[in-house]
């Protein structure tokens, strides 16, 4: 049997790879956002949504290829920017859309914690 470090992911069953945790995170947000009903209350809040959960991941692969430290820092600080507004369109569709809120809930937690993983480089 293998044991989390072995297979390369954490605890919680999440992966140690900021790349494949945070594209798994944005393909999470689309999946989600296709049970939005589309009208003309959520057609914006879904595409915020999305790209704000999409840019989480974009912006750490720019990071990771960053040419200087400035750089490096700066890709991060717009992830975990990105990151805290996944959290606040979440939360206007669970108020828009009621019945999706416990589907936000744990993309609202991962949006939290990568988050918080962000601050965290970004304060190095």
């Amino acid at each position: 049997m293998q044991n989390d470090k072995d297979s390369g992911r954490e605890e919680n069953g999440r992966p140690y790879d900021l790349e494949e945790r945070t594209a798994l995170f944005g393909e999470e947000i689309i999946r989600f956002s296709k049970k939005i009903p589309v009208s003309s209350l959520t057609n914006r809040l879904i595409d915020q949504l999305v790209g704000a959960a999409t840019s989480v991941g974009a912006n750490y692969c720019e990071a990771d290829d960053a040419v200087s430290k400035k750089d490096f820092r700066h890709k991060i600080s717009i992830s975990k920017r990105e990151a805290r507004e996944t959290k606040f369109f979440l939360r206007m569709i669970a108020t828009a859309v009621p019945e999706l809120k416990e589907d936000a809930k744990p993309l609202w937690q991962e949006a939290k914690e990568l988050h918080l993983i962000f601050a965290k480089i970004y304060r190095g």
